[in-house]
């Protein structure tokens, strides 16, 4: 396949490379119009479009009958939306233990299949990449002058600036991070993008993927209202730890007959659709008896969702300071969890019962961690800081070590280290 000179870089490219290196094939996941199909096509040598709808019944035909037809090309060949015929897990995984080789299949999945806990693993066979929306580095918002790995690696020298102002970040959260709003020919159209997203969301995707409940009595009422309902209430706790209590008391003002379970059935499909990202939270060996929270923080897998279900605007967020800033703690959990994951590492959120907390802490592999507090002005900066130094102090590092930086994200100009150690560094200007 000739290389595809409008690709703009992700920070999965290499972490796919080598993925591919190490094992025969790679799952790549996550929701739809994250560029999951433009990145793995970027590497692979021969592709299956399973959604073209001029072979579709055909290839349907052939994975049922004789699947291995299906993997016959040059590799790595990429078999896109993998999940339309499940049979291909299997087959796969089969084909990767006859071949011996690595790198010779990528899958892509904008959705999990109903019965995936019942397929084999793939463990050794196939490895796993989850993609999100794009971060501001991915699309050149973010001038990149802080890497996360120097910073964990003690490279502390950061002064630089952020040519983002607030006025951007409005803009940007609302715009989200979706590869083609790149190509839109006006800010509107590009904004118009989250809303078509969910409006497909609410009214087909959820309920498409609740059809293959094999028992019509376990599957959804079809009620794109309460799609919405749901979408909006999960919009309005964004950045929170609400329970499902909460939510369902929020919707149960407008909708009395909707139940917990049915709630929970659309919350298990829209994490099925990637939709949904919840920040786990993080359980540290700690010097006091304080109690860990251990709720997690809600999510979308990008924040214009949520701007876009509670119908705001660049305009409006800049005259409601809180939502803003609970979208904007959102932009930079969504940033974070790929700058982690290109360090092999993951975003947690700790929150104890004095009610000392840090929006993130960064915990990679190797046993390294970093805790981040997130404001968007400058206002909150000392307290922020106050609560990174408290949160080390009681922290058992014999234990789990020291952090190795402590930052406070902003959505300001100026990237620094304070007199206490503790970094100020602008969401425009890091990169992983």
């Amino acid at each position: 396949m000739e290389a595809n000179n409008d690709y703009l870089p992700r920070v999965y490219d290499e972490i796919l490379e080598e993925k591919l290196d190490s094992s025969g094939a790679v799952l790549i996941t996550g929701c739809k119009w994250c560029g999951k199909t433009m990145t793995g096509a970027n590497q692979a040598k021969s592709i299956l479009y399973m959604q073209d709808p001029n072979q579709r019944k055909n290839l349907q035909s052939i994975a049922d009958s004789k699947p291995s037809l299906l993997l016959m090309g040059d590799t790595p060949r990429m078999i896109d939306e993998w999940q339309m015929a499940t049979v291909l897990w299997d087959a796969v995984r089969f084909e990767c233990d006859k071949r011996q080789e690595v790198g010779q299949f990528i899958l892509t999945g904008s959705t999990v299949p109903l019965d995936a806990d019942k397929a084999h693993s793939g463990t050794g066979r196939i490895a796993r990449l989850h993609m999100r929306t794009m971060s501001l580095f991915e699309s050149k918002d973010s001038n990149g002058t802080v890497s996360l790995k120097d910073l964990f690696d003690g490279k502390t020298n950061i002064e630089s600036t952020s040519t983002v102002s607030i006025e951007d970040l409005s803009y940007l959260i609302c715009r989200g991070g979706w590869p083609a709003t790149l190509k839109a020919k006006t800010k509107k159209s590009a904004i118009r993008m989250a809303q078509n997203y969910i409006d497909a969301i609410a009214n087909e995707d959820i309920f498409r993927l609740d059809m293959e409940q094999k028992d019509s009595n376990l599957r959804l009422e079809r009620n794109p209202e309460r799609a919405y309902s749901i979408l909006r209430s999960l919009a309005r706790n964004v950045s929170t730890m609400v329970s499902n209590k909460t939510i369902l008391d929020d919707i149960a003002a407008n909708d009395k007959e909707i139940s917990s379970g049915t709630l929970d059935k659309y919350l298990n499909t829209l994490r099925r659709l990637f939709v949904i990202e919840d920040q786990p939270a993080w359980k540290p060996s700690i010097r006091s008896k304080s109690a860990l929270r251990t709720s997690s923080k809600r999510h979308f897998v990008d924040p214009s969702i949520a701007a876009a279900v509670m119908r705001t605007n660049p305009e409006k967020l800049l005259y409601d300071f809180e939502t803003f800033g609970f979208l904007f703690e959102s932009l930079c959990t969504r940033d974070m969890r790929a700058y982690s994951q290109a360090n092999d590492g993951d975003v947690f959120h700790y929150r104890d019962k004095t009610g000392l907390e840090a929006d993130m802490v960064i915990s990679l592999r190797d046993g390294r961690w970093a805790a981040v507090e997130v404001k968007l002005g400058t206002k909150q900066i000392e307290e922020a800081a106050k609560n990174l130094l408290t949160l080390r102090e009681k922290i058992n590092t014999d234990k789990m070590g020291m952090p190795s930086f402590m930052m406070i994200i902003t959505g300001g100009e100026y990237a620094y280290m304070r007199k206490d150690g503790v970094l100020v560094v602008p969401i425009g200007c890091l990169k992983p």
